[in-house]
Order: C-alpha cells, then structure tokens, then sequence
C-alpha cells in the first residue's frame, strides 16, 4: 500500500515470506488437530480400560474441551488484536502439546477430563491469531483461498491423527501414545517464534484504523451485520453434525463393520483427512472463483453441498457393504468441508484488521460451543438412550439423527448469504 505520493505506508511481506508463513501456520494447525482428534481414534482403547460409556466419550471429545476453547477464544483474541499474534501462537501451541503428553498420564475418567480442558485452554490461543495474520497477508480476492490452505491443515491433522493413532495405540497402548503426539508440538513452537515474522496489518485494507476496539465494540459491531448470526449459528450446525458424527466412526466402523483399530486408523485419516483437505480447499477455491461475481456464493455454495450430502451420509450409515460405506463417507466429507475458509474470509471483510482475530473467535465461540460442544455429547446420548430403551446398539440411530442438522446448515447459509450484500455496503 501506498499513499497518495506513492511512498509506501507498511512493508508488505515477500511473496516466499507470505509462504513460509502460511506453511508453518498450517502445520500448527495440523498439530492442533492431531492433539485434539487423537482421543477420537483411541476411544475404544479409552472405552475399555477406563470403562467410559459413549455419553462420557462425547464429554471428553465434546463439550469438556469445547467450554474452555470457547470460553478463553475471546480473550486471547482481544490480546492477539493488540499485541504480537505470532508469540500468541507459539505459548498456545506449547500449552495444547504438554496438555496432550499429560493426557497419558491419567488414570480416570476425571482426570482424562481435566488434562483435555488443559488441551482446550491452549488450542484457545491458535486459530483467531493466525487467522488475522492471513488476512494481514492477503487481499481480500485471495483470501478466501489462503484461509482454505490453512483450514486444510484441520484434516491433515485428522489424516496423521486416524492414521497414527490407530497404528501407535494397537503397538504402544493409549497412554505413550498421547506422549509421542504431544512432545514434537513444543518443538514446532520454538520453530515457529524464531522463524516467522508477524505481518503488518492493515495491509490492504484502506483507512484501517490506528485505535484498538474493545471487546465490546467488536461485539457491537459483529451484531449489527445482518448477514452475522446466520453465518455463525451455519458455521456451528456444520461443526455439530461434523464433531458428532465423525468421532463415533472409529466406533461404528468398528460396531457394524468389523474393522479393527489399526485399519481403521489408516481408512479414517485417507477418508476423514484427504477428503477434509480436499472439501477445504474446493470450498475456498471454488467461492473466491463465484464469489468474484456475487458475493453471496460465499455462503449459498458452503450451504448448497451440505444439503447434498445428506443422501449420501443416510447411505453411509445404513449400507451393510464396506466398500459402499467407505465410498459414500468420503463424498460426504468432501461435500461437508465447504463452509469453514469462506466464512472466516466473509467475516474478515466486514470487520477491521484490528477487529479480525477477535471477529473469529466470537464465530468460533458460536460453532464450538454449540458444534463441538453438543455435537459428540447429543449423538453419544441419543445411542446411549437407544441401547437402554430398545437393548439394540444405537448408534446408527443416532448418527442419522445427527446428520439431519444439516438442513438447517443449508437453511442459515441460504439466508446469510441474502444479508451478506447489504452488509457489505457498509465496508
């Protein structure tokens, strides 16, 4: 950016500086889901030392971790908004690895439950910083797509998680396994302070604001759009039939399928992962291509691939055929990952560079509470709650149920993306 006798304002970070950038943020991503996902591969290990019932394997995934992810968001955020985004990053990355090393250490369910907290208390401080330092290094045309790379990162997370997991749990028994995931990301958090430089803000953003909003502002702010509360309540049906689908497959492929742990590992982390990472990026790609044109595309596409893959995840739940099954879920994740890059690169365009992290951590409030939180805590009830009633395995009921939320996913979308231009004429 320059000013009006072309005297540059900011310096703008080298093209292979914006890479390197990208990259390592996408790693810690990936770690974060590794850590996070990692209980997820290992509940039926968890399940049967521990003697943990499905309602308090949702806990553990679920809301357990969800309240303090969401709860400190905020407030990390309104650090990141001010201070050094990448030193944020970097002590959130340590905490959430230590917290995941500690987890193998438990010898119940409470205390299992407390070290996953610890988890959430660290991986808190990740996403909302990195986020704004996306945006601080891309225009708006492109970020929808640098967001995507880095929300990639989410399901090549999963991928290593799955795939590791399954193989490391069957070899080396639960407990070395959280050790062995969590001790190489405090590693990564040294890389990442001595290597990455913290992008100017406000970069392509004309008349960016030199004052630091509240927390309170930015609530205000973020209320008054339109377009804001649909896509945050979208963003967390996504998120709810998401967490409470996914982190029982381990169990249903399991239950119905008669796949052991280690092969499930490996199916989960090519199905769950590489079909997230190509969902991710298509969703970016394909709505920074759309969205050029009519904004709204931004949220009527991530909205429209939800609703189909309803069909196919009916298939994928009630198919006798393993082939069919592994077929039908991978399309299902594919379809399912739309909506994460264009909803942050959407909410960062109608806020400031200094309302950006802060932006994303009111969205991430709404879709984790609501997605992470209830999602594995509803459906682990529901198959509970049918095992009792009828003395059959639920599970598949209640996988069903979970999916349904998806029309209301494509519904919140639909009408997002009919507020969005309105809102975005107050740019």
């Amino acid at each position: 950016m320059k000013d009006t006798k072309g005297v540059p304002l900011v310096s703008e970070m080298s093209r292979n500086a914006k890479i390197y950038t990208l990259l390592v943020l996408t790693i810690v991503y990936a770690f974060n889901f590794i850590d996070r996902q990692i209980l997820v591969i290992l509940q039926p290990l968890l399940k049967a030392e521990l003697n943990l019932s499905d309602t308090q394997l949702g806990l553990l995934s679920g809301f357990s971790f969800a309240i303090f992810y969401t709860a400190l968001g905020i407030p990390i955020a309104r650090l990141a908004d001010r201070h050094n985004r990448r030193n944020i990053i970097a002590i959130a990355l340590t905490v959430w690895s230590g917290m995941t090393a500690l987890s193998g250490m438990a010898q119940n369910f409470f205390q299992l439950l407390l070290a996953r907290m610890g988890v959430g208390v660290g991986e808190a401080g990740g996403s909302p910083p990195a986020h704004s330092m996306i945006s601080d290094m891309y225009e708006p045309k492109r970020r929808a797509t640098a967001l995507a790379i880095y929300s990639a990162g989410l399901y090549l997370g999963v991928m290593i998680g799955y795939s590791s997991g399954g193989i490391l749990g069957e070899m080396y028994g639960w407990r070395t396994t959280f050790f062995i995931v969590g001790i190489p990301g405090i590693l990564l958090a040294l890389l990442l302070r001595l290597t990455v430089k913290e992008p100017p803000r406000g970069l392509y953003d004309s008349g960016a604001e030199v004052t630091h909003p509240t927390i309170k502002d930015t609530f205000r702010y973020v209320l008054r759009l339109k377009s804001f509360p649909y896509i945050a309540f979208g963003c967390a049906m996504s998120a709810f039939v998401s967490y409470g689908t996914s982190n029982f497959m381990p169990g249903f492929m399991i239950r119905y399928h008669g796949i052991s742990l280690s092969n499930i590992g490996i199916i989960l982390g090519l199905l769950a992962g590489g079909g997230g990472m190509i969902g991710t990026f298509l969703g970016g790609y394909l709505t920074d291509k759309f969205g050029a044109k009519d904004p709204r595309w931004y949220l009527w596409l991530p909205g429209l691939s939800a609703v189909c893959a309803i069909p196919l995840a009916l298939v994928t739940y009630h198919t006798d055929s393993r082939a069919v099954m592994l077929g039908t879920y991978f399309v299902v994740v594919i379809l399912s990952t739309f909506y994460l890059a264009p909803a942050i690169a959407v909410t960062h365009r109608l806020v400031s560079p200094r309302m950006r992290a802060m932006s994303s951590a009111i969205l991430f409030f709404v879709l984790n509470l609501i997605g992470m939180g209830l999602g594995p805590v509803l459906v682990g009830a529901i198959s509970d709650f049918e095992l009792a009633r009828t003395g059959v395995d639920g599970l598949r009921t209640a996988l069903t149920i979970g999916t349904m939320i998806a029309l209301v996913k494509g519904y919140l979308f639909y009408m997002g993306g009919r507020k969005l231009p309105e809102d975005l004429t107050r740019e």
